[in-house]
């Protein structure tokens, strides 16, 4: 299986929506159910400074997962921190889209922007997450008890860094 990560332009929108509006990613995201359609258009037409999206396409360019790493530019102290983001569409779980896009994110933070600093917030009940995280040098940091409201009870969270030494 062929995977390519590229740049997420505007006009994704509809593809991005629909890789969230999967049952699999609202249980493993802060996404709620039923997401706006328009919220995505404008998200990906308006990204704010600092925050690159990269998409996973299959065969004629069908998007299958999305991440995004979120840089500080604005803030001096946090620029050399990026907090990552990501989710893989319901029927792509397990076929190594969140390998490639972790691989291209990784590879965009090291080599390309400098960063020192990766970080992000997984559910504690979301081991599928947390071994791909492991696998690419992430370490729990703390656990984030009762971190959000999913599916009519609280569920925790790890966060989660890799950093890399100069």
């Amino acid at each position: 299986m062929n995977i390519t990560i590229r740049r997420t332009e505007p006009d994704d929108y509809k593809a991005v929506w629909q890789v969230y509006a999967g049952p699999r990613a609202v249980w493993g995201t802060l996404q709620v159910p039923f997401p706006s359609m328009a919220q995505w258009r404008k998200k990906l037409a308006e990204p704010p400074p600092g925050l690159f999206s990269l998409v996973a396409c299959v065969e004629n360019d069908e998007i299958v997962g999305e991440a995004s790493l979120r840089t500080f530019p604005n803030a001096l102290r946090r620029r050399h921190v990026g907090a990552i983001g990501m989710a893989v569409r319901d029927d792509w779980h397990g076929k190594g889209v969140g390998t490639a896009l972790m691989q291209a994110i990784v590879d965009l933070a090291d080599n390309w922007f400098n960063l020192t600093r990766l970080e992000l917030e997984v559910y504690t009940d979301n081991e599928t997450a947390v071994h791909l995280y492991k696998k690419f040098g992430f370490q729990i940091e703390g656990t984030l008890v009762d971190f959000a409201f999913r599916d009519g009870q609280y569920v925790g969270a790890y966060t989660m860094a890799r950093l890399r030494r100069g």
